[in-house]
């Protein structure tokens, strides 16, 4: 039988993720945050190529990202409420790190499996916030998947994407469970 670890497993049994709208001041230090970097980018990483780099966004940021997420919506030919939902992560925002993926040429790594690399990260974040006592929710939404957004905005290069905005601050409300997958429907077996 292995050795179990307890607290880590009934943590990932009953994880949520905390609503970013919900999410109030303070947020993680500098310091604080650091750990959490740390455990973050302690993910699966093929090749150990780190296709990926964090982006800090600090509250003094958050108002000239709302501003440009209003002009990409009026570019892109987006309706009002959804540039108002596409602002608010950022008005309502105190601290979020934004998961860049970085593309890197390799013959051993194929571009998906950097992708999937960027992912565990994001994951990996949201869930270290979330065992530290913070509150955190990874979001995306329709600006982050502007190039002209994401190149003004965050400096991003040609190769890279945002593979996530991990939001974290303090919990104001615990949310409600939510429905759960139906593991038997979506899982096979085979054993032949």
């Amino acid at each position: 039988m292995p050795r179990q670890n307890s607290a880590a497993l009934n943590f990932l049994l009953n994880r949520r993720s905390r609503p970013a709208k919900t999410l109030v001041a303070p947020a993680p230090t500098r310091a604080e945050l650091a750990q959490l970097l740390t455990a973050a980018a302690r993910c699966p990483d093929h090749g150990k190529l780190e296709p990926w780099r964090f982006i800090v966004v600090e509250r003094g940021a958050m108002a000239r990202l709302a501003d440009l997420t209003s002009q990409a919506g009026e570019r892109l030919g987006k309706a009002p409420a959804d540039i108002a939902k596409g602002r608010s992560q950022f008005e309502l925002g105190h601290l979020a790190v934004v998961v860049v993926e970085v593309q890197t040429p390799s013959e051993k790594v194929p571009p998906i499996e950097q992708t999937y690399s960027a992912g565990a990260v994001c994951l990996s974040l949201l869930n270290a916030a979330l065992a530290a006592g913070w509150g955190a929710n990874w979001l995306s939404g329709w600006a982050s998947h502007d190039a002209e957004f994401c190149r003004e905005g965050l400096g991003l290069a040609g190769n890279e994407r945002i593979a996530g905005l991990i939001h974290i601050a303090t919990e104001s409300a615990q949310p409600p469970e939510r429905p759960r997958p139906d593991l038997a429907s979506l899982t096979t077996w085979v054993s032949e």
